[in-house]
């Protein structure tokens, strides 16, 4: 399984977004995260040197949204979409979007179940329950 460090996560962000800047042709992964880098034009700034993204800290206590994870989460839940995994995610997501007029307001709620599920499933040294999660999420879908 692809277990990607923290290092790895940042220089791919990174190295998506010179890319893209330099008009260079991106991987279909790449493609994928860079919508999402576009969508999120607040952490342009902190794309564009992978040596400082390497070394940035962003702790609870800097106040911060880090914006390595932040992606990393949209990305994650694009890929669930694109494979309807767990099954469900995909008519869910569309249910929210629907509700809440907007697909990347609904990924963002999804996003608070991802981190719920991903946080319980640490706590408790288990897998992450998918049926939880999408429990999560059509719960937020009905309103």
């Amino acid at each position: 399984m692809f277990d990607p460090s923290q290092a790895d996560v940042r220089r791919f962000f990174c190295e998506t977004w010179r890319k893209h800047r330099a008009r260079e042709p991106l991987t279909p992964l790449e493609a994928m995260a860079l919508d999402w880098i576009l969508v999120h034009p607040e952490y342009h700034a902190d794309l564009g040197s992978v040596e400082q993204a390497l070394v940035a800290d962003y702790g609870v206590d800097t106040g911060r949204t880090n914006p390595f994870l932040h992606l990393s989460m949209h990305l994650a839940i694009s890929e669930q979409l694109s494979i309807d995994h767990p099954n469900g995610i995909r008519a869910a997501h569309e249910r929210l979007a629907r509700r809440l007029g907007s697909a990347h307001t609904a990924a963002h709620e999804i996003m608070e179940c991802l981190g719920e599920t991903v946080w319980r499933a640490q706590r408790e040294r288990s897998t992450p329950d998918g049926q939880a999660y999408l429990d999560c999420i059509l719960r937020r879908a009905a309103g």
